[in-house]
């Protein structure tokens, strides 16, 4: 099924299981404070431009992400969140 065929729900309801999945290898490996938002944060953060990929390519993206990846985003992302004053 592709994206034209897909509700938004059914397309946010796959996205939350993949990443989910993605959480659940995260964990075994040792990053237990993960969370699936997390996951769809960094990889939708490189669809800003194009927008949203097919399926296929998004399911690919969320479940080839390295944990070197993901914890660089996270860390990119805590600096500009955070105010220095």
């Amino acid at each position: 099924m592709e994206l034209e065929q897909m509700s938004e729900e059914e397309l946010m309801n796959t996205i939350e299981l993949v990443c989910l999945s993605k959480v659940e290898e995260m964990k075994l490996i040792g990053y237990e404070h993960v969370t699936s938002d997390d996951i769809w944060n960094c990889v939708s953060s490189k669809y800003e431009k194009e927008g949203i990929p097919s399926l296929h390519k998004l399911v690919n993206d969320v479940l080839s992400l390295k944990a070197m990846a993901l914890m660089n985003y996270m860390t990119i992302s805590a600096y500009k969140g955070s105010s220095f004053e």
